[in-house]
């Protein structure tokens, strides 16, 4: 831990924290591809979920809309970091779209992980949340074989066809808690089931979630930078408070409340896996004028994760990077 300030309220800041490989690249592409085509270039539902990386992108031209129908016939899409369905693709297909596909790599492992199961004639337990657009594209892929079970409760009353084969997967961007009781309680029930060769929940996730946890015994707050709709900053409230700790998500410093700062001495600041950093340093700078005058960083592990632009873009970046410049004027 690294530490610099005087002693009194303080905040420790946890790392890692911010923008996972999947984000980056979601954000990279549509900036490629405005700079590579000009505007407007249209993007299924929101890149990723956070307000200010959405309306950072709207400035520079991208136009987010939540079905594809609203954009005119031939126009250049992108597809969301969560993934989209077969319906959605075989839709852009048919209206002429020019496809980006900005899927996150890893939710794409899920998506292959169903097809797979899906042929073999398993019944698949989807485990995550129904209006999540994650599981809505995953589920998407084999709704004949699918079943989403969202809580614990669900996992105890599930019916499947065939007892002696099914599977499950998970959404990427879970409580690793969570998740485990749900699995638990399914393999009692059935325990002939399959599940991944590696598990369906995202090394960013996991690795947030366990900031958290080493950080709550130190801490009598926990805020959370990311937006309302991002499913993997909720659940590092919820890791939070169920480990005793009060924890909010605030979208950034404007949302902070006085009250929750009474009688702390000890906050701890992370951000979710689509929050852009300078919305955590604002925060930290009004956490600083406020009293919390020192600061400290806690290290968990390091990410040095990185995924290739989708096909779509790499030949054509590739291309421009290598394409000779014009001869001088003599």
């Amino acid at each position: 831990m690294q530490a610099n300030g005087s002693a009194g309220k303080k905040v420790i800041l946890l790392r890692p924290r911010g923008f996972c490989a999947g984000v980056v690249r979601a954000i990279d592409v549509v900036k490629i591809a405005l700079d590579l085509y000009g505007a407007p270039i249209y993007v299924r539902k929101e890149i990723v979920h956070n307000r200010h990386v959405v309306d950072e992108l709207r400035t520079m031209g991208a136009i987010f809309v939540d079905d594809i129908h609203e954009a005119p016939e031939g126009s250049r899409v992108i597809f969301s970091a969560h993934g989209v369905s077969p319906a959605i693709r075989a839709e852009a297909k048919a209206r002429s779209f020019e496809v980006i596909d900005a899927t996150c790599p890893l939710v794409t492992k899920v998506h292959l992980e169903a097809i797979k199961f899906a042929r073999q004639g398993y019944t698949i337990l989807l485990i995550g949340h129904k209006e999540h657009e994650e599981i809505e594209g995953t589920f998407g892929e084999a709704p004949d074989n699918t079943i989403i079970v969202q809580t614990e409760a669900d996992a105890e009353v599930v019916d499947v066809p065939n007892p002696e084969k099914i599977c499950y997967l998970t959404q990427t961007t879970l409580s690793l808690d969570e998740t485990r009781g749900i699995i638990e309680i399914l393999k009692r029930r059935f325990p002939t089931m399959q599940g991944p060769k590696s598990q369906d929940i995202c090394y960013a996730t996991e690795n947030r979630q366990m900031a958290v946890k080493a950080v709550a015994p130190m801490c009598g707050l926990l805020l959370v930078v990311g937006s309302q709709n991002s499913s993997n900053s909720k659940r590092l409230v919820e890791v939070c408070r169920n480990n005793g700790v009060p924890a909010y998500l605030i979208d950034d410093r404007s949302y902070l409340r006085d009250e929750w700062l009474e009688g702390v001495e000890s906050i701890s600041v992370t951000a979710g896996a689509s929050a852009p950093e300078n919305l955590v340093q604002d925060l930290i700078a009004e956490l600083q004028r406020r009293g919390f005058s020192s600061l400290e960083e806690l290290d968990i592990v390091d990410e040095d994760v990185r995924f290739s632009l989708p096909s779509e873009l790499n030949s054509t970046v590739r291309l421009t990077a290598i394409a000779p410049a014009a001869p001088a004027n003599l």
